[in-house]
């Protein structure tokens, strides 16, 4: 099994649930750093947003998830974002997971599928045994494949 995924998105206020529905989908553990953990008094506004989020599965998954309030946009490529130092992006990458069986794939595709919109049915195609591609619930872009 390979899952190949790793991304730095910004889920704009929805950073935590992302993390919790991957981690319920792949395993693994859960990070989560809020801005109290940074030093804001615990009763601030806002104290408790996360900053910074990620999950990382045994078999290689991993997502790093932010909520950066007040950015509307994609920070340019090579630049940095006020935030954390790192570039943090809303485009949404195109994250695959392989198998070597459509068993072992199309687990994961059950539990991805949940609220997603589907682009191309997970099923036998002219390049592999399965293959789908989907949309999840939090925008980001699955593509699902056998190994031909």
């Amino acid at each position: 099994m390979a899952v190949h995924a790793v991304a730095h998105l910004n889920f704009r206020g929805e950073a935590r649930e992302a993390l919790e529905f991957y981690r319920s989908v792949f395993g693994g553990e859960i990070r989560i750093a809020t801005y109290g953990d940074f030093g804001m008094p615990k009763d601030a506004p806002g104290a408790d947003h996360v900053v910074f989020g990620q999950v990382a599965g045994e078999n290689g998954f991993q997502v790093m998830a932010y909520d950066v309030p007040g950015l509307a946009a994609a920070a340019p490529v090579g630049e940095t974002t006020r935030e954390n130092g790192m570039t943090i992006t809303t485009e949404k990458f195109f994250l695959s997971v392989g198998g070597d069986s459509v068993d072992e794939v199309g687990e994961f595709w059950k539990k991805l599928s949940e609220d997603a919109t589907v682009i191309e049915q997970f099923g036998p195609s002219q390049w592999a045994p399965g293959f789908g591609m989907l949309r999840d619930r939090f925008g980001v872009t699955w593509i699902l494949q056998v190994a031909a």
